[in-house]
C-alpha cells in the first residue's frame, strides 16, 4: 500500500482544459472520494493516477515515485471500471485471477488467491460460471475481485455501482465499505452521487469545471461548503438558495421579510441595501401557520417519500424545498407559512457564489 500524491496536474485536450491545478494527498490506507457533477473531471483525474492519461503539466507521486512517465501497467494500481470489463469466454475464477496470471505468479498462489478473495465477496459458488450467467451485481463484485486478487497499491473505482439498481447499489455500497476496513488498500472513488460520496468517503474532493472546490471529511463539507456550488450538490434534497436584499437589518425575499441574525450582521457588516444568496438546508424549514418570522410560499408539488414528504413550494419563482412529515396535509395550489432556523442560515456571495457565512 502507499500514499498518493498529485502536485498541480493539469490535462489538457488540444485547446480544452479539463482539469487544472490538481493538488492533494490521499495518505495511505484511506478511502478518498472523488465527487462532482457530469463532465467536472473526476474520471479524468483517475485515469491520470492510473496511467490512462497523461498529465499536461504536474507531478503525481504513488508512494515515493514520481510516476508521471511510468506506463499504467507498472504503477501498481488495480482499477475497476464502470462497464466492469470481465472477460466474457472465462469463468469467474479465470477472471479472478486473471491479473495474477499475466504477472506469471506461481499457479498455487493464483488458486489461494482466487478462493481468499471469492470467500470475502461470497463468489465461492460462482465460480465455474461466464459473466453471461451473473447478475449486474455479481458482475460487478468478480470485477472488484480481479482488482483485489492482485494486492496492488492503490485501488481506483470508477463509478462503479452506478449501472446496479437502487437497493442492490445500498447493498454494495456497504460491502464496499467493509471491504475496505478488512483490506486496508488506499481508494480512490469516482461518483456523481453524492450518497455516495458522503458515506464512503474518509475524505471527499469536490470537483466542478476541472478544479477543485473543497476538500474535507463529509460532514465538515456538509456542515462548512466553501461555496455555493459545494452547498447544493451535497444532500438531498438539495439546499435552498434563496437571493434576498439586506435592508434595516432584515433580509428583504421578495415582498417579505427575514430578520437577519445578530451574529450574521457582525460577521458581515451588511451594506443597506446589499444584495445576498441565502442557503438553508429544508431540514432546517418548519410548516408553521402561526409563524410571525418567516416565509409565506405556494405548494406546487408534493412528493409523499413514505416517512416524510417532500414539498417543493415557491416564492416570486424561487423553489423552495420543505421536508413535511409523512401525514402532510398540504395541498397543490395551497399558501403555507414556513419557518426558517436562522441559526443554520448560509449567507454566499451572488457574483462569486463563495461562503460569506459561517
Amino acid at each position: 500500500m502507499a500514499n498518493v500524491r498529485l502536485e498541480g496536474i493539469k490535462r489538457r485536450f488540444n485547446n480544452v482544459t479539463a482539469i487544472e491545478d490538481i493538488t492533494f494527498t490521499v495518505p495511505d490506507g484511506q478511502f478518498w472520494v472523488l465527487v462532482g457533477p457530469s463532465g467536472c473531471g473526476k474520471s479524468t483525474v483517475l485515469r491520470t493516477i492510473a496511467g490512462l492519461e497523461s498529465a499536461t503539466e504536474g507531478n503525481l507521486y504513488i508512494g515515493d515515485t514520481l510516476v508521471n512517465n511510468i506506463p499504467a501497467r507498472a504503477r501498481d494500481v488495480a482499477m475497476v471500471f464502470q462497464n466492469y470489463a470481465l472477460y466474457p469466454h472465462m469463468t469467474v475464477a479465470e477472471n479472478i485471477g486473471f491479473g495474477l496470471q499475466m504477472r506469471k505468479a506461481d499457479p498455487k498462489t493464483i488458486k489461494e488467491r482466487i478462493s481468499v478473495v471469492a470467500k470475502s465477496l461470497s463468489l465461492e459458488h460462482l465460480l465455474e460460471r461466464k459473466p453471461k450467467q451473473l447478475s449486474g451485481g455479481q458482475q460487478q463484485r468478480v470485477a472488484l475481485g480481479r482488482a483485489i486478487a492482485r494486492q496492488p497499491q492503490v485501488f481506483l473505482l470508477d463509478e462503479p455501482l452506478s449501472n446496479l439498481d437502487a437497493q442492490l447499489r445500498d447493498d454494495t455500497r456497504v460491502e464496499l465499505k467493509q471491504l475496505h476496513q478488512q483490506l486496508g488498500i488506499t481508494t480512490i472513488y469516482v461518483t456523481h452521487d453524492q450518497t455516495e460520496a458522503m458515506t464512503l468517503g474518509d475524505r471527499i474532493v469536490v470537483l466542478n469545471n476541472g478544479k477543485i472546490q473543497q476538500i474535507g471529511a463529509p460532514q465538515s463539507i456538509y456542515a462548512k461548503p466553501a461555496n455555493r456550488m459545494v452547498a447544493t450538490f451535497l444532500g438531498n434534497p438539495p439546499m435552498n438558495i434563496i437571493p434576498a436584499i439586506y435592508t434595516n437589518n432584515s433580509f428583504k425575499v421578495g415582498n417579505q421579510f427575514l430578520v437577519c441574525p445578530e451574529s450574521i450582521r457582525e460577521t458581515l457588516n451588511p451594506a443597506e441595501g446589499q444584495s445576498f444568496d441565502l442557503g438553508i438546508r429544508p431540514e432546517n424549514i418548519y410548516i408553521n401557520q402561526a409563524a410571525k418570522d418567516g416565509l409565506v410560499v405556494e405548494v406546487k408539488v408534493l412528493e409523499p417519500l413514505g416517512r416524510e414528504t417532500l414539498i417543493r413550494a415557491e416564492i416570486v419563482g424561487i423553489q423552495i424545498n420543505v421536508q413535511g412529515g409523512r401525514d402532510e396535509t398540504s395541498q397543490m395550489g395551497d399558501r403555507i407559512s414556513l419557518e426558517l432556523d436562522l441559526n443554520q442560515l448560509f449567507v454566499f456571495d451572488p457574483i462569486t457564489g463563495n461562503a460569506l457565512y459561517p
